[in-house]
């Protein structure tokens, strides 16, 4: 069975950017992935895209990272056109493009893809390359966060408490606090214990 790494588990902005992480713990071979890949295996290509990325296996290369993330991407892997998105938006090895980030977020997003969905809310709520919208942000944030997405629920927590792009209420917003701390999300505990000391 072909072996898939895990996209760039890159978290714009608000908190501090993660180490990229595998569902995998071994490399496939880097000869065998490469005859995959140009034979147009698509796992392949975004595989060998996140080797030359993170440098495993290769020489890092910024620049061969985008090209085989891009094959990959073209063929509709949405993990593939997560990891673009976030080259685009990092200026990694391509001209930096808020635009063009936006375009891969919303291709993976429109597939499930959980971080494109909370980078997608993210860049909205910001309002990075495009017009800021706590709509449209409190849009992706629900579909990521109703896949489990602990930061998406404190963006959500946020958003019920403050009236961003929705109602405003506190009980809302005490419920996705609280769902997002048992996770482990230590800023959504402290949202969590400031609405229990407001008396919600």
């Amino acid at each position: 069975m072909k072996k898939r790494f895990i996209a760039l588990a890159f978290i714009i902005g608000f908190s501090s950017v993660t180490n990229v992480a595998l569902a995998e713990t071994d490399y496939p071979n880097y000869q065998e992935t490469l005859q995959q890949a140009k034979q147009g295996d698509a796992i392949a290509q975004c595989n060998l895209g996140l080797m030359y990325y993170k440098g495993d296996g290769v020489q890092q290369d910024y620049k061969k990272a985008f090209e085989w993330f891009k094959k990959s991407a073209n063929q509709g892997d949405a993990q593939a056109q997560y990891n673009l998105a976030v080259i685009y938006e990092k200026g990694q090895g391509v001209k930096q493009s808020y635009n063009k980030a936006i375009d891969w977020y919303a291709k993976s997003a429109n597939q499930e893809y959980v971080n494109a969905q909370y980078n997608l809310g993210a860049m909205y709520y910001r309002g990075n390359g495009v017009k800021k919208s706590y709509n449209q942000a409190f849009n992706w944030f629900s579909k990521s966060a109703g896949q489990g997405d602990a930061e998406s629920q404190f963006f959500l927590g946020i958003m019920y408490y403050k009236g961003y792009g929705v109602l405003q209420n506190k009980n809302t917003s005490k419920e996705w606090f609280n769902k997002s701390c048992k996770k482990g999300y230590q800023m959504s505990c402290k949202g969590y214990r400031l609405l229990i000391k407001e008396g919600y």
